[in-house]
């Protein structure tokens, strides 16, 4: 199984590994903002991830981190 980390200081919620993802499981969050005040990306169901980690290659800022 996949596990995900995100270093949800660094997040600006640009959204853009959302929409790579092929399981669509990544999603901003309504509720968690960082110090920054920007929206953060979380993982709404880890037992779906395929560790393709085609989210951590499209994010910007080196947010997430991906381990099989």
């Amino acid at each position: 199984m996949a596990n995900l980390t995100f270093r949800e200081d660094r997040c600006k919620g640009c959204g853009l590994c959302t929409t790579v993802c092929p399981k669509k499981i990544l999603r901003l969050s309504e509720s968690r903002f960082n110090k920054e005040g920007y929206n953060v990306v979380e993982c709404t169901d880890m037992s779906q991830c395929i560790a393709c980690a085609m989210c951590a290659t499209m994010c910007p800022d080196v947010v997430i981190r991906v381990e099989k």
